[in-house]
């Protein structure tokens, strides 16, 4: 088997697909939570608690230290964006948790309500006539 057909074959498998989908939507899902926290919840959050933008929020262990382009910056613990990542991951949490819950209950539903058979066609009730018809009143 060549190495192409061999590489055609894994990546057609399903479970290759579905972990390719996945991956993408994940990730498109994280760009819209990420949107969601830094747009939507992160605003207000900060005026409530007096302006103040927890990516801004820093310790400086050391001020003025030349860099190897030239440049003089601070020697920083940026606890905010630790504080930022932590509020993201609780949002990205509740967010997953309430899709799965979701799901789940869809699931549940499904299973629940068990499928009723379709009503029998035109032909099915008359084919089902004849046959009676044919075995007559004392046949089995």
């Amino acid at each position: 088997m060549s190495m192409s057909s061999e590489f055609k074959e894994f990546a057609m498998r399903g479970n290759v697909v579905d972990l390719a989908v996945g991956v993408v939507i994940g990730a498109a899902f994280g760009r819209v939570v990420t949107s969601l926290v830094d747009d939507i919840l992160m605003p207000p959050l900060g005026i409530l608690i007096g302006g103040v933008d927890f990516k801004d929020l820093k310790l400086i262990l050391r001020q003025g230290v030349l860099d190897a382009e030239g440049k003089v910056t601070d020697v920083t613990l940026n606890y905010g964006n630790f504080i930022q990542s932590i509020i993201d991951f609780l949002i990205i949490a509740l967010a997953i948790f309430m899709v799965v819950k979701l799901m789940n209950r869809l699931k549940r539903r499904k299973a629940a309500s068990p499928d009723v058979p379709p009503a029998p066609t035109k032909e099915e009730v008359l084919l089902t006539e004849i046959r009676d018809a044919l075995r007559g009143p004392g046949r089995v």
